[in-house]
């Protein structure tokens, strides 16, 4: 069950769904990575920034800039390997939910 809290919606347990759907995509993305056999140049900057976006969403309701930062990271790192794109579109989606930064 869903409750609207001023604009914010939380589960139950307190916790924004948009998190929950951010680290759910997250934790997918970095199962498939860990998975995927082949080396790449960049897959550490991945690694890094996934465990980034992960720890931004365990603390809250994570800074946008920084969420759509490590996102453009990440898909630099893997864009070019197709067996992780549907998890990086999933942790795309996740970010977008969070809509536009406040400059």
């Amino acid at each position: 069950m869903l409750r609207s809290v001023g604009q914010t919606r939380e589960t139950q347990s307190g916790e924004d769904p948009r998190v929950t759907e951010l680290r759910a995509a997250v934790s997918r993305l970095r199962r498939e990575l860990a998975g995927h056999p082949a080396e790449f140049a960049d897959r550490g900057i991945a690694e890094d920034e996934l465990a980034a976006m992960d720890a931004m969403a365990l603390s809250g309701v994570p800074e946008v800039r920084r969420l759509r930062r490590s996102l453009l990271l990440i898909a630099g790192a893997v864009g070019s390997v197709s067996a992780l794109a549907a998890g990086l579109a999933n942790v795309r989606h996740a970010v977008e939910l969070f809509g536009e930064s406040k400059n």
